[in-house]
C-alpha cells in the first residue's frame, strides 16, 4: 500500500467575477477511485487548510457521487491540513487536483512548492491534472533546477481556456507559463484526454485525463512495489545463505572436535 496526498485549492471565486469555483470534483474523484481500488491510502491537504471549496458535483457520474458520500473521504475533506505543515516523508506521491482556483493560489504557495519538491526528491511520484500543474511552475529541486525544466508535460491548454470563456479572467495562460519554465507542452485537441509521463512526473490536460493520470501513477507504483519485493526476496535469500553458512560452520566445528 502506498500513501497519496491530494492537494486542493482554497480559492472559492474565479478572480473578481463573483463566479464560484473550487477544486474540480471529477479530477479528485476519478483518481481517488483508481488509488482506492488498488489498495492505496488517499489523504487530503489544501493551501489554507480546513474545508476546501469545490465545484459542482455531477450527479450523473457515479464516481463523483461515491466520492462525496464516502465517509472516510468526507472526514478527510472536512478539515484538511495546510500544505505548509504537511510532513512530506509520510507520502509516496502527491497529486495536484485542478479547478480554476488553483491558478490563483497554487503558483505562489511556498508550502506547496516545498512539499512537491520534497516528495519528488525522496523518490516519490508527482501527478497533476488540468490546472493542477499551476502548482509545478515554481517548484525548485535541491540542484536548483525547476521540476518542469526540460520535461514533457500536459496541462489545460490556451484553446481550452478560450473555449471555457476564461481566457480574459485567468491571471496567466498555464501552458505558456510552463513553457517559460523550460517545459515542453504536449497538447491534444480541445477537451480530449491527454496524459504525459516523464519519469516520476505525470501530468494530464483536462478533467477527462484525471483517471488516466492516476492509472499511469499506479503503473509506476507497481514497478516500485515489484522492485521492493525483489529487494526483500534478495535480502531474505542472503540472510538464509548466511544462516546456512553459520549452521554448516558449527557442524564442521563439532565434527572436528570429535576427532
Amino acid at each position: 500500500m502506498k500513501k497519496i496526498l491530494m492537494v486542493l485549492t482554497s480559492v472559492s471565486e474565479i478572480g473578481n467575477t463573483g463566479e464560484k469555483t473550487g477544486y474540480n470534483v471529477a479530477e479528485a474523484a476519478h483518481p481517488w477511485k483508481v488509488f482506492k481500488d488498488s489498495g492505496h491510502f488517499v489523504d487530503f491537504a489544501s493551501i489554507q487548510g480546513g474545508q476546501p471549496p469545490r465545484d459542482e458535483v455531477d450527479s450523473d457520474d457515479p464516481i463523483q457521487v461515491a466520492f462525496t458520500k464516502d465517509e472516510a473521504t468526507r472526514a478527510g475533506l472536512y478539515n484538511t491540513a495546510r500544505v505548509d505543515v504537511v510532513d512530506p516523508e509520510q507520502y509516496d506521491a502527491v497529486y495536484l487536483v485542478g479547478g480554476h482556483g488553483t491558478m490563483w493560489d497554487f503558483p505562489d504557495s511556498e508550502g506547496l512548492a516545498n512539499l512537491v519538491s520534497s516528495v519528488y526528491n525522496s523518490g516519490g511520484l508527482v501527478g497533476a491534472v488540468c490546472h493542477g500543474p499551476a502548482g509545478l511552475v515554481n517548484v525548485k529541486l535541491p540542484n536548483g533546477l525547476g521540476l518542469v525544466q526540460g520535461r514533457n508535460v500536459a496541462a489545460f491548454t490556451n484553446d481550452e481556456e478560450v473555449a471555457a470563456g476564461k481566457d480574459k479572467v485567468i491571471p496567466f495562460f498555464l501552458t505558456d507559463r510552463l513553457v517559460e519554465q523550460g517545459a515542453t507542452h504536449i497538447p491534444a485537441d480541445v477537451f480530449e484526454e491527454q496524459v504525459v509521463v516523464d519519469g516520476r512526473l505525470v501530468t494530464g490536460q483536462n478533467p477527462a485525463s484525471a483517471a488516466g493520470v492516476a492509472k499511469e501513477m499506479e503503473k509506476l507504483f507497481a514497478e516500485v512495489i515489484h522492485q521492493e519485493k525483489a529487494e526483500e526476496q534478495h535480502e531474505a535469500e542472503a540472510l538464509r545463505a548466511e544462516h546456512d553458512a553459520e549452521k554448516n560452520a558449527k557442524k564442521k566445528a563439532a565434527a572436528d572436535a570429535e576427532h
